[in-house]
């Protein structure tokens, strides 16, 4: 019985690996090839003004989409407070990576990115809900992939005609963190 037991733990753990392997070799549009390192993996990041009383945790999600055609990324902050989706495609007439945001807030963002080694440069354009209301009507930000491991994204937002610091997030990995919307 202890036998039969042990072979079964190391089929599932065999099938999980198998799993996990086939999900980081999937077929992945070339374009997109530079966010394989982020892809299935789940990242809990604290903003740089978050404080035990005041907390401000952001988790995101990033995954492999339509078949390999796109790349999906879930954000939450705070347990649901705020959250996000996010789809990034490669567009062949403008021949650039696009990415479509929609927020909870009732905003999107339609954008651009480049990449520089580990390090993504984004720039989108906000349309409708809160993001207009506040003035914001741009976002910039670049986002590192550290040799540590760490994810560092930094943001800029024009707003009422003047570029303003935005959020500054520094992730780590965490496979038990979840996305939650309310």
């Amino acid at each position: 019985m202890k036998t039969l037991a042990a072979a079964l733990v190391l089929t599932v753990s065999l099938l999980a690996l198998h799993t996990s392997r086939a999900a980081d070799n999937a077929s992945l549009d070339e374009h997109l090839e530079p966010l394989r390192p982020f892809l299935g993996k789940t990242w809990k990041g604290h903003f740089k003004n978050s404080t035990p009383e005041k907390p401000m945790i952001d988790i995101s999600r990033w995954e492999r989409a339509l078949n390999g055609k796109a790349v999906r990324i879930l954000y939450s902050i705070n347990n649901g407070q705020y959250g996000g989706e996010t789809l990034i495609v490669w567009d062949s007439v403008k021949q650039s990576l696009v990415y479509f945001y929609f927020t909870t807030a009732g905003f999107r963002t339609t954008g651009t990115m480049t990449f520089k080694g580990q390090t993504i440069t984004s720039h989108e354009f906000v349309a409708g809900g809160t993001g207009e209301g506040e003035g914001v009507t741009e976002v910039r930000a670049t986002s590192e992939l550290r040799a540590d491991g760490a994810l560092h994204v930094k943001s800029e937002y024009l707003k009422k005609g003047e570029w303003v610091s935005g959020h500054d997030i520094s992730y780590q990995e965490d496979a038990k963190a979840e996305v939650i919307f309310k």
